[in-house]
């Protein structure tokens, strides 16, 4: 029986590459070519996603009673198998990994797209509403060469502790607002910013709309009208803190009507079905927002588990 140490580096699309080494390998022989480049970042997703399962199964208990080598064995496979299955998605890691393949190995693809004042953007500026976005002051604090694994991790673990607080006043996750938040601004590496390029902490993309009151940044948006992306200039709240941000995201979440399907079941959603209802309610024009919202919490829950 061939166990998953021993397994090569499958060239198929229910491949998955066994080590780093192996995936080192397949992103040089990629080389320039888009689809081959796109097999490599679902593989380094897979292999990321079997090490966070690894990480929750060695944090498990384990009673040794009902344990045998057969089982382990069968284990891993599942694990390896449930790797797999669950990357290559939209809006998911790999998704990201493609892109900054693509721009490091200078291929044709998704380019970066142009920040709020024409300049070049990251290869993660352009999520959730599609905003034109800028470098972000919180993702060059948390590191600015991280690899996206470690940049998803880093953000988790940075806006956890401000999340908590505002878990125990709300009700709400917060590994839900972490996803969303990481969603949002690209797990920390682009935010909105004001006119004077300092940042607004808007993690949740929230506009000043209504009767806000407080500062505002104002930036050009794609929005999606009739299912078609559209360019306009909106204007986004801005915050004094990261905490504010997420205290404020809580606040609309449990008070507004709009939202009362949301807030109704707080402590009951899954991943899916909370991201779903925020799509039923207008939160975001993507028509995808849902599932890749959905992808991120759960990345967001991974990691905190994980840690």
């Amino acid at each position: 029986m061939t166990t998953p140490s021993t397994l090569g580096l499958a060239g198929t699309q229910a491949g998955l590459a066994a080590d780093a080494r192996s995936l080192d390998g397949l992103k040089h022989a990629a080389g320039g070519d888009p689809k081959a480049i796109k097999e490599a970042a679902r593989q380094f997703e897979s292999l990321f996603m079997r090490e966070l399962i690894k990480s929750m199964r060695e944090a498990t208990m384990k009673s040794g009673m009902m344990e045998s080598q057969g089982e382990n064995i069968s284990t891993d496979l599942l694990d390896q198998q449930l790797s797999v299955s669950l990357s290559g998605r939209p809006g998911g890691l790999s998704e990201l990994i493609e892109r900054q393949l693509l721009r490091q190995g200078g291929a044709n693809g998704p380019g970066p797209a142009s920040g709020a004042n024409g300049s070049e953007g990251s290869t993660l500026d352009t999520f959730a509403y599609g905003r034109n976005l800028r470098p972000s002051s919180l993702g060059t604090r948390l590191a600015p060469n991280a690899t996206p694994s470690e940049r998803q991790e880093n953000f988790v673990l940075a806006l956890g502790p401000a999340a908590q607080r505002v878990q125990q006043e709300s009700g709400i996750p917060a590994s839900y607002m972490l996803g969303q938040a990481g969603h949002e601004t690209g797990w920390g590496r682009s935010e909105i910013l004001r006119a004077d390029g300092s940042p607004s902490y808007n993690l949740f993309g929230i506009k000043a709309t209504g009767g806000w009151k407080g500062a505002v940044a104002e930036v050009t948006t794609t929005e999606y009208i009739d299912g078609e992306p559209r360019k306009v200039s909106a204007r986004f709240r801005a915050y004094d803190s990261y905490e504010d941000s997420l205290r404020d995201y809580a606040s609309l979440i449990t008070n507004s009507p709009r939202y009362a399907q949301v807030a109704d079941r707080i402590g009951a959603h899954t991943p899916e079905s909370f991201a779903t209802e925020l799509q039923r309610a207008g939160y975001a024009t993507d028509p995808a927002y849902a599932s890749k919202l959905s992808r991120a919490i759960n990345t967001a829950l991974a990691v905190r588990r994980a840690f």
